[in-house]
């Protein structure tokens, strides 16, 4: 069982091989940590939008951009941009992350909280579902959250 390392701060300046893009399934990068990445990667977001039209990317099935470094995987929390993020959305894409992370060759990664900027969730429903799932890879795990917020952990037993 990993131990979720909680972060204050950018999750720009992560030493994770990975950080985590939280994303729609439309193409649209407009707003909040999206719009960061875009701006940062230009060449991953010409990517994410191919990987929308063919659906590629869709709910449940985050994409990983290895192009860049640090490598970006790009999380759908939201069919279309214009919607709110659902939980069940998260639940389907962490369970894929922790079937898949391993052959993908990721060896650390770090996300924002999920879905609850723009998406409207609450980190109170967020939290514990991303620690009940992250828990169980055997890699280094950070989540930025902002002061205040509570630090969730899974107690497996």
């Amino acid at each position: 069982m990993v131990l979720i390392k909680y972060q204050l701060g950018d999750i720009f300046t992560s030493n994770a091989q990975v950080i985590v893009n939280p994303v729609n399934c439309k193409g649209v990068m407009g707003k909040g940590l999206a719009l960061a990445f875009k701006e940062r990667y230009p060449a991953m977001f010409a990517v994410y939008q191919k990987e929308c039209r063919e659906s590629i990317l869709r709910i449940g099935r985050p994409t990983l951009y290895k192009e860049s470094n640090p490598w970006i995987l790009n999380f759908p929390t939201k069919d279309n941009w214009k919607s709110n993020s659902k939980l069940v959305y998260l639940q389907k894409g962490l369970a894929y992350f922790v079937a898949n992370y391993h052959n993908a060759g990721i060896q650390s990664i770090a996300f924002p909280k999920l879905g609850t900027q723009h998406g409207k969730l609450s980190w109170e429903e967020v939290g514990p579902l991303m620690a009940q799932y992250l828990s169980q890879i055997n890699i280094d795990v950070s989540i930025y959250i902002t002061e205040g917020d509570q630090e969730y952990q899974y107690d497996q037993q």
